[in-house]
């Protein structure tokens, strides 16, 4: 026989001043988002995430990293990122190599073209982004929001084996 779930506590609602930065947040992030996105579907014929992809490949040792750690770190479903990667092979900029220690595994690696069309398409991302964020900050508030962001990052960072993240999916 089940029994009756307790009523659930009321949650502390957010004040008029926190649902306005909230609100104030969620506004400026996607106006950010689409911003650098039509940026870079202008200039360099792809959206923000494939460029953010193409980044962190060429950080990578070797330019290459494993498909689950590209996930990874982008932050995207493997779902998500397997039709990305197969965009970017279709342009040539990225290729995929079987994992010689893991025969389900697989590497994607950056390819001379596609470090190419980094390097062109990073000087107009990096104007956009400057002219978007950091040239309407002073100094100090640019340093406030980088240790806001540190601190939202680090209380949000999934430290359990069983957490729901997306490149687990």
């Amino acid at each position: 026989m089940k029994t009756a779930a307790a009523p659930a506590e009321e949650p502390p609602w957010l004040t008029a001043e926190e649902q306005r930065i909230w609100r104030s947040y969620l506004h400026a992030t996607y106006l950010l988002e689409d911003h650098m996105d039509r940026q870079l579907q202008r200039d360099a014929g792809m959206p923000h995430v494939y460029y953010g992809l193409l980044v962190k490949l060429a950080e990578a040792p070797r330019r290459r990293l494993r498909m689950t750690e590209l996930a990874m770190q982008a932050k995207i479903t493997r779902s998500r990122l397997s039709h990305a990667v197969a965009r970017l092979e279709k342009n040539g900029w990225v290729r995929r190599e079987d994992c010689p220690s893991d025969k389900r595994g697989q590497f994607a690696v950056l390819t001379e073209q596609g470090l190419e069309m980094l390097k062109s398409a990073a000087p107009g991302h990096v104007n956009a982004v400057r002219n978007a964020l950091f040239d309407r900050l002073t100094p100090e508030q640019q340093k406030s929001l980088g240790e806001i962001m540190e601190i939202i990052a680090e209380g949000l960072q999934p430290n359990e084996a069983g957490a729901d993240l997306p490149w687990l999916r």
